[in-house]
């Protein structure tokens, strides 16, 4: 068993994390998973939320928030496309705060057929993960 993982954390715009990590933990799409070195190869959608990769040794934990994407793990590489990854420093409080707020005022006032509901709740999703996020890392 290998004593740690490769781990490449990659978006559309760019890379965002490559290195080697003892352990990486991800928002799936069922759930919570945490993946250590040896763990069984599968792939998953990721929801939005955080990646957390720990760094082998005594680095310091990296913490980066996706808006969605796939997870492929295999025994000793953890692979992450993600939709949007932002690292922490990288997120706008105040847009997100805004993004929810706007997303909520459509559901609750719009009329049947004029917003698209998918699209909508899709927007919540990600603002109130976004601010989650933000919320976690103050504590």
């Amino acid at each position: 068993m290998a004593a740690s993982l490769k781990v490449e954390i990659v978006s559309a715009e760019k890379s965002i994390y490559s290195g080697e990590a003892s352990m990486v933990v991800a928002s799936a799409q069922m759930g919570e998973v945490g993946i250590a070195p040896g763990h069984t190869p599968f792939i998953t959608r990721i929801r939005p939320g955080e990646i957390h990769v720990r760094p082998v040794g005594e680095g310091e934990a990296l913490d980066i928030y996706v808006s969605g994407g796939l997870l492929e793990v295999q025994p000793d590489v953890v692979t992450i496309l993600a939709d949007t990854a932002l690292r922490a420093d990288d997120i706008d409080e105040a847009a997100a705060q805004k993004s929810k707020e706007e997303a909520e005022t459509a559901l609750a006032g719009g009329q049947v057929g004029t917003i698209d509901y998918a699209a909508v709740q899709a927007q919540l999703a990600e603002a109130a993960a976004q601010l989650e996020f933000i919320k976690k890392l103050r504590k």
